[in-house]
């Protein structure tokens, strides 16, 4: 038995040695769920860490270091104070949507985190459209910041929502059709296929040439946009609207806004990991038989873009909303659509790099 398969497959079999099939199929999907959540709110939490760590190097700070060893657990105790306190209810709000926009965000970002593998072993939902997938539930988090805007019946918050629906529609574009660059050189859509491609031929950030380089270029400033993290963070930018379209709630519902954040971040990370580095692929084309080495290979590299999408934040100033909309259209979607040319050139004459 290969044993990076052993894992999944013993608690497969066990479960299915133990009770009837039906039974069994539901055990196992309540079982991946609840991996599923658990992953989402132990990586919020390390990521808001992280990025608190990051920041308070780039500024000359020490960042979070009281509560627990050099502040680990600073972000438990921010997660404690948010679940016990008041939600706020708000009497002129649409109140049936104003409750259901953060759940908009959260099952969008655990939709798409059910197509990324961490491993050949640890793969939930491997479907022969995954990309395709991937760029329609990540589309669906903005509804629920529309709602939410929406929903609250403030000002601060309409504005926000509408400039995140304005942002969210603009740099689209450009996310998927970097994507559509590298599924041409992958020559399909379905991710563990992608993966395959890179274990034969090398990573595709080396052997699509400069194509690829530009993709993986375009795909980190559109994919931080996405996520309306700074430079691109007009959606809340604090200094003019409050917290944006999350000006009105409170609580668990926007801990569930703020963390939906940091998991879009680690999606588009992953994303980008699995398109251009291999995914859990070694950068030594050492074959994966060791339990988790896998997983190890891919999160460093995801928490490699991680945090450089960290360095965007904490070391560029805020757009303009009109440098935002001449950044995507004046630039960045014209590159895209000549770059895909090139790469379908390349790929046509056959001019990938191997190795």
């Amino acid at each position: 038995m290969n044993l990076p398969l052993s894992i999944t497959k013993n608690i497969h079999d066990w479960l299915f040695e133990l009770m009837s099939a039906p039974i069994a199929a539901v055990v196992e999907m309540v079982l991946i769920a609840v991996a599923f959540l658990g992953f989402f709110a132990l990586a919020g939490l390390l990521l808001v860490y992280m990025e608190r760590r990051i920041a308070a190097f780039f500024q000359l700070r020490l960042g979070p270091n009281r509560v627990g060893p050099q502040g680990l657990f600073q972000t438990i105790a921010d997660a404690l104070k948010l679940v016990s306190k008041e939600l706020v209810v708000i009497d002129k709000a649409d109140k049936f949507l104003y409750n259901l926009a953060p759940y908009f965000v959260i099952v969008a970002s655990l939709m798409a985190l059910s197509v990324l593998p961490f491993s050949q072993e640890f793969h939930a939902f491997d479907i022969n459209i995954g990309v395709f997938f991937l760029l329609a539930v990540s589309s669906i988090g903005v509804i629920g910041i529309l709602l939410g805007g929406w929903a609250s019946n403030n000002k601060y918050a309409l504005i926000g929502a509408m400039r995140s629906g304005l942002q969210t529609i603009s740099y689209e574009l450009s996310v998927g059709l970097s994507i559509l660059t590298i599924v041409l050189l992958a020559g399909s859509l379905q991710i563990s296929e992608i993966i395959a491609v890179q274990q034969k031929g090398g990573w595709f950030i080396i052997q699509g040439h400069i194509p690829a380089f530009i993709a993986f270029m375009i795909f980190m400033i559109a994919g931080t946009a996405e996520t309306n993290r700074a430079p691109f963070d007009l959606v809340e930018a604090e200094s003019e609207l409050g917290a944006g379209f999350h000006t009105e709630y409170s609580g668990m519902k926007f801990a569930y806004f703020f963390l939906a954040e940091f998991i879009n971040m680690f999606i588009i990370a992953a994303i980008g990991t699995i398109l251009f580095f291999g995914g859990w692929l070694s950068p030594f084309g050492i074959t994966e038989s060791i339990p988790l080495l896998g997983v190890m290979w891919f999160m460093l590299k995801v928490l490699g873009l991680v945090f450089l999408m960290m360095w965007f934040r904490w070391t560029f100033p805020r757009l303009r909303v009109d440098q935002l909309l001449t950044l995507e259209w004046k630039y960045l979607l014209p590159i895209n659509l000549f770059n895909i040319v090139f790469m379908a050139v390349i790929v046509w004459l056959g001019l990938t790099i191997n190795f």
